[in-house]
């Protein structure tokens, strides 16, 4: 199992947050090699300003990844917004913490390379998110 050295920011005032142990159980259930990872839990105001400087989009996004290394020692940064979370949970009928754990998936895999942006590597990340929540419990959260 590779060895995973995890801090969690807490920069948001939601009171609905998945708790440390579950941020650890998520990110273990999709790394594949040794990873020293930093989750931020943010608002609405730290999420834009993040993704307009770093991706020049105005509005704040559910999740950025900030990779620092590559393989086979990964480190990086992964910042998810809480109220695009909930916001997003609600407009698809899936609980809270199913869509954090999805997240927390979907940045470990841009940690580890994957990306969306193009058809193929998005089915194939797809596939990879489907069968990890799947093994932590959870529904397919590409399902209508």
């Amino acid at each position: 199992m590779p060895q995973l050295d995890f801090s969690l920011q807490i920069a948001s005032n939601d009171t609905q947050l998945p708790n440390r142990h579950l941020f650890r159980r998520w990110i273990r259930a999709a790394l594949r090699v040794d990873t020293a990872l930093t989750i931020r839990i943010v608002d609405a105001e730290e999420g834009r300003l993040l993704n307009a400087t770093y991706r020049g989009k105005d509005y704040a996004t559910n999740v950025l990844t900030f990779p620092l290394t590559e393989e086979p020692h990964l480190m990086g940064d992964i910042v998810i917004c809480a109220p695009v979370v909930v916001k997003e949970a609600a407009e698809q009928g899936k609980s809270i913490l199913a869509h954090y754990a999805h997240m927390t998936v979907h940045g470990v895999l841009h940690l580890h390379g994957y990306d969306h942006e193009i058809e193929a590597q998005a089915e194939l990340m797809e596939a990879i998110e489907k069968t990890v929540l799947s093994k932590l419990g959870f529904a397919n959260p590409y399902a209508e």
